[in-house]
């Protein structure tokens, strides 16, 4: 039942009651009206291993499918939390690739999140749970839904075999292409150190120099969850909540993949980049059973 990662906000939950915490839930539901406290109390505390069993033990107590009884109780983003809690990690990061390419228009920044900053272990495994879910491979879905370099970029994300480009594309994405997919962390960091000391120049700056959209898009971001991810996801936190709105795909994903990943690193990547608390941003955009629910995620100032 233990956490996925040893730096998160959500451990394990002591004394752990799956058929207790089942009936929990069942009574937040029953009659006119949620409990949406005790939902968050339940599901913000307890580990994604932990989830499952609350599941299984729904499923045998009261013989429906928890997520579906949740789905339609709840509305919004506050929803969008809880149904991504339920699920295990590379579920959720197929479902939200899934959702990302869904219907008209792609939203590229999740499939830029997601690709770039998980393990291979961890793509692996997303592949696998795409194919079984969907019925359809990935790198399809990927390759109908993007195009050009970017999709080039997506695929060897996505496959870790990169084929050397033809030479309609500029000889210099094909470099950083061949380069930046290899994805051995220590030997990429040396290579933008070699890159820094030849060039005289960070290797962000001539992405940006360089690129624009989309593939600068990517590019900086497989750079930085290199160099240091968690303050990737602080840096994609900041710019979900920083002036007017708030992009609520990006703050929900980050919050409910990470919280037991490497949340306390990301937390203080925050403080140290932004000189605020994550805690404090979360609290002053949003509101209602939304903002309690990141909040426990978040875990404390």
């Amino acid at each position: 039942m233990a956490a996925i990662g040893n730096r998160g906000t959500v451990t394990e939950a002591a004394g752990f009651d799956p058929s207790a915490d089942a009936q929990r839930l069942r009574d937040a539901m029953k009659g006119a009206g949620t409990d949406e406290a005790a939902i968050t109390d339940v599901l913000a505390h307890r580990t994604i291993a932990q989830r499952q069993r609350i599941k299984e033990a729904f499923k045998q107590t009261v013989g429906k499918d928890l997520a579906d009884e949740l789905s339609s109780e709840l509305s919004g983003n506050f929803r969008s939390v809880v149904l991504g809690l339920l699920m295990l990690q590379p579920v959720y990061d197929a479902y939200e690739l899934r959702t990302a390419m869904k219907g008209a228009g792609t939203e590229e920044a999740c499939l830029i999140d997601i690709l770039a900053s998980r393990t291979n272990a961890e793509i692996k495994t997303i592949n696998a749970v795409y194919k079984k879910e969907y019925e359809k491979n990935l790198e399809d879905a990927v390759c109908g839904d993007t195009s050009g370099m970017f999709q080039r970029v997506l695929v060897s994300l996505l496959t870790e075999i990169y084929e050397a480009g033809e030479a309609r594309w500029g000889t210099d994405e094909v470099k950083f292409l061949t380069v930046l997919c290899v994805r051995n962390r220590n030997h990429l960091l040396r290579v933008f150190e070699e890159y820094q000391k030849i060039s005289g120049r960070d290797i962000e700056d001539s992405i940006k120099r360089e690129m624009s959209g989309c593939l600068e898009d990517v590019f900086l971001a497989i750079v930085k969850c290199m160099r240091n991810k968690p303050a990737f996801f602080a840096e994609r936190l900041y710019k979900s909540m920083k002036g007017l709105g708030t992009t609520d795909s990006v703050l929900i994903r980050i919050m409910v993949s990470r919280a037991e990943i490497d949340m306390l690193d990301i937390k203080a990547q925050f403080q140290k980049m932004y000189g605020k608390t994550l805690y404090s941003f979360i609290k002053g955009d949003t509101s209602g059973d939304y903002r309690k629910i990141l909040l426990q995620l978040c875990g404390g100032e």
